[in-house]
């Protein structure tokens, strides 16, 4: 990521190139840089605040790699909020306006597919060998969450700006999708659990479901779980691993997994 310095007739005018440098990434994803000028585009009829795109390089040709120039949003990243719960609240209630957004399927944007673990096999550190077994089940079974709205895909705090104490803006579109709303809704318990431990994961989510009215279908997290064990998972703190299985076992509870 790059803030340039452009001066043009009507004066210095500062935008932000995004350039998908890792390898791995491009190979997976070629369309990567294309996708992400897409969603953003189809958010300029919605009323959601987000960056324009200027410029789009979708092969690499010009800038080396697929790269995306977009305006620039004023904000930074808050991690160490004072009040704890409020906090939560504004992350709550900006997702509402992403999954209520008239986009669809129909407008190019790619179904929600929880992604494979790394590896089949449970990280050394899981004591209960069985409940990765039934969670594999889940995760290659029936979708069991019919719901199919606008998704972020990776929501989180550290993909959301803040502005004297607001939200400004929510970054990093490439992954949008079409699929359950629970999927944002754990992503971002996903992240406050590594940051802040379980406890606060769940305040986040009794928050979401007092601000929005909605159920929680345990369907997503508990297949995007497996993709949180498998991944990296023995770089992962012991308190982690911890609220990482029992959150696992609550949800199969739920499930009847």
């Amino acid at each position: 990521m790059h803030a340039l310095r452009i001066a043009g007739a009507h004066g210095v005018e500062t935008v932000v190139l995004r350039r998908y440098v890792v390898p791995e990434v491009v190979i997976d994803e070629p369309d990567i840089a294309e996708r992400e000028a897409r969603t953003l585009q189809l958010l300029e009829r919605c009323e959601v605040t987000t960056p324009r795109v200027l410029a789009l390089d979708a092969t690499g040709l010009e800038a080396g790699a697929p790269a995306l120039v977009m305006s620039r949003v004023a904000g930074r990243l808050e991690w160490s909020p004072v009040d704890l719960d409020g906090w939560l609240r504004k992350l709550a209630l900006v997702l509402p306006a992403i999954h209520e957004a008239p986009i669809s399927s129909r407008d190019g944007v790619q179904e929600f597919v929880p992604y494979p673990p790394v590896l089949l096999e449970p990280p050394s550190w899981m004591r209960d060998r069985r409940s990765w077994e039934r969670a594999l089940d889940v995760f290659h079974g029936p979708r069991l969450d019919p719901e199919r709205v606008f998704v972020h895909r990776d929501y989180h705090p550290g993909n959301v700006l803040w502005r004297r104490g607001a939200v400004s803006d929510v970054v990093d579109r490439q992954a949008a999708s079409i699929g359950p709303r629970t999927a944002d809704v754990w992503h971002c318990r996903g992240n406050l659990m590594s940051r802040f431990g379980l406890e606060v994961a769940d305040r986040f989510l009794q928050i979401w479901q007092t601000v929005t009215g909605s159920d929680y279908n345990p369907w997503a997290e508990a297949v995007m779980l497996v993709d949180a064990i498998g991944w990296r998972s023995e770089q992962t703190s012991p308190r982690y691993q911890v609220d990482l299985q029992a959150l696992l076992a609550r949800r199969l509870a739920e499930l009847g997994a």
